[in-house]
């Protein structure tokens, strides 16, 4: 049996996708009919970088499967700290575990990781490129609150630019039919060009505001984001963007009564405490789905994925990413593996453009 890893939700299919949906639902609604679903099984948890939810809502799903978890949330107290790689850490890892749940500041990272893994590798979120199991719980919040995936107008707020869970919402809500975007965010952290072409490519209506209040009307859904301090080069660059956009009970007024409001969090001060108990607030109950999107997540992984025998890494070109946080740069023995499109070199790690 092949490993089937996910890297971004483009690695599955829309018939999977609606699958591990619906048995999120299905565990959602039952779940001790699935207390023992993974008795046996071995997780591995390799966070390089700071996480809550993520992290903790990966090991709540697995310990509810009846697995167990091993892994480090401190590169600090793993051998990373003395310069070991992503490929010896990964190949050594694997060989203990039946799958491999990956977060770190290093786009394309997880990627890199499947070239050496023998077990599946999920991507729990790389820098500021991908987020795909938090856009599975954004999916599953929205199948179950909203009770549809299309003919939405979704206002994203915030951090366009280095906002992993809003790229990853993008690939999956643009092909669907009737969707329209609104990114409300300062023009130094609007959307990176890879993620408008895929807008255009999948002929996506969107446009751009600069004021959150104006557009409240408009919106089904209001995906806020926080200005990330980490993904900043200077504290005087997070400074001047930080508390731009914030929704408070003024701003919800303005919206719609079916309106819902997410949050991939953590939130630092883009909602105020008084929309918290407005009912259209659903990122807490989000997390909640992000649990059970979780848990069908890893079943589906496990029950399509065998271990690989042998590990055979392809061949690379002779080409240098100028994304300087891809793993390329980090990770120089790696293949430099592209794609083409549009009549450029792209890399495939972070799927930024090739300076050949």
């Amino acid at each position: 049996m092949e490993v089937q890893n996910l890297i971004d939700l483009s690695d599955i299919t829309r018939e999977e996708l609606k699958e591990i949906i619906d048995l999120a639902g299905k565990i959602k609604a039952n779940p001790k009919d699935y207390m023992h679903a993974c008795d046996g099984k071995l997780m591995a948890t390799l966070f390089y970088e700071p996480s809550t939810r993520t992290q903790m809502s990966f090991q709540s799903a697995m310990l509810r499967l009846g697995g167990q978890v091993i892994g480090f949330d401190n590169p600090q107290n793993a051998s990373v700290s003395k310069g070991e790689t992503v490929a010896d850490t990964v190949r050594v890892v694997s060989g203990y575990t039946d799958v491999v749940v990956m977060r770190t500041p290093v786009e394309g990272a997880p990627l890199a990781a499947t070239l050496y893994s023998k077990a599946p590798v999920i991507n729990a979120g790389d820098g500021g490129h991908l987020h795909p199991t938090q856009t599975l719980t954004d999916l599953t919040t929205l199948t179950y609150e909203k009770g549809r995936l299309d003919h939405l107008t979704i206002g994203l707020c915030g951090d366009m630019k280095n906002g992993r869970t809003v790229h990853s919402l993008i690939r999956a809500l643009a092909p669907l039919e009737g969707n329209r975007f609104i990114f409300i965010s300062t023009e130094e952290l609007q959307l990176p060009q890879y993620a408008l072409d895929f807008l255009d490519e999948h002929h996506c209506e969107y446009a751009f505001a600069s004021d959150l209040e104006s557009v409240m009307p408009e919106l089904d859904v209001l995906y806020m984001t926080r200005i990330q301090r980490e993904r900043f080069a200077s504290l005087e660059q997070y400074e001047a963007q930080k508390g731009v956009f914030v929704l408070d009970a003024a701003k919800m007024a303005k919206g719609k009564e079916d309106l819902l409001v997410l949050h991939p969090l953590p939130r630092v001060d883009e909602i105020t405490t008084d929309v918290d108990k407005d009912k259209r607030a659903g990122y807490f109950k989000q997390t909640e789905y992000g649990m059970y999107a979780r848990m069908a997540l890893i079943l589906t992984v496990l029950n399509k994925s065998g271990k690989k025998e042998e590990i055979e890494v392809p061949d690379g070109v002779n080409c240098h990413c100028h994304n300087s946080r891809c793993v390329t740069n980090a990770e120089t023995y790696l293949p430099q593996l592209t794609y083409a499109k549009e009549g450029k070199t792209v890399c495939t790690y972070c799927d930024s453009p090739i300076e050949e």
